[in-house]
């Protein structure tokens, strides 16, 4: 199996971080998320023994994304990484946890890199829509809860690896198609109509994939 970049979520709470790595790994069957919260004695607070232990458990060879929830999390963090042998297998990311883990575990398990990942993580919210290219394909979505948290992943998953920049629009915005965050942002819903255009040498595939997987009301 192709080594992904790992995911380190690192909160002062040990149910937030477990918690959000359950929601990412919804997404992310494959990627390595390993939650880092709490003390030893189970109090609010952030360990460095522990990250440290989450982050070595997270790296199988394409590096490690490390997020945080507060200020003393990120210190703790950035010592971990500063204690690597190689430090520049991990990348310490100033991203919301939640919505940063879940857009940076899509991009992993689509084989993005090390800084593919880190960049998904902080990737906007959509933007408003320029005019819509005359190639632009308009696409109905057929499920029932449209661009929602899993079948937003599933379409960001289904581009990543295409050699194409994919836009989704929707009303007056418009979302690049690798962002879980953004996709979520368009708020389309099931029964509307977004309109998908894409550049670059596997244009046709990606638009194909978008509504492959959105005629399969999707199913992954």
């Amino acid at each position: 199996m192709t080594a992904r970049v790992g995911l380190v979520l690192v909160s002062h709470s040990a149910s937030l971080a477990a918690g959000v790595a359950e929601l990412a790994g919804q997404m992310a069957p494959d990627v390595p998320l390993h939650p880092a919260g709490g003390l030893p004695d189970a109090t609010l607070g952030t360990d460095f023994d522990a990250v440290s232990a989450a982050l070595a458990a997270a790296d199988t060879g394409a590096g490690v994304v490390l997020l945080y929830d507060l200020g003393s999390a990120r210190m703790v963090a950035d010592l971990a990484v500063e204690a690597l042998a190689e430090p520049d297998r991990a990348l310490v990311v100033d991203a919301p946890l939640v919505e940063g883990a879940v857009a940076a575990a899509v991009a992993a398990q689509g084989g993005a890199d090390l800084a593919g990942v880190a960049a998904a993580a902080v990737r906007g919210p959509a933007t408003d829509a320029a005019a819509d290219p005359a190639d632009a394909v308009e696409i109905p979505l057929t499920n029932e809860i449209g661009l929602h948290a899993r079948p937003a992943a599933l379409l960001a998953r289904a581009v990543a690896e295409l050699d194409a920049a994919v836009t989704v629009a929707f009303g007056d915005k418009q979302a690049d198609a690798r962002s879980v965050l953004a996709l979520m942002a368009l708020g389309a819903r099931g029964g509307d109509v977004v309109r998908v255009s894409a550049t670059g040498p596997q244009a046709d595939q990606a638009v194909r994939a978008v509504r492959e997987l959105a005629e399969r009301g999707f199913e992954g």
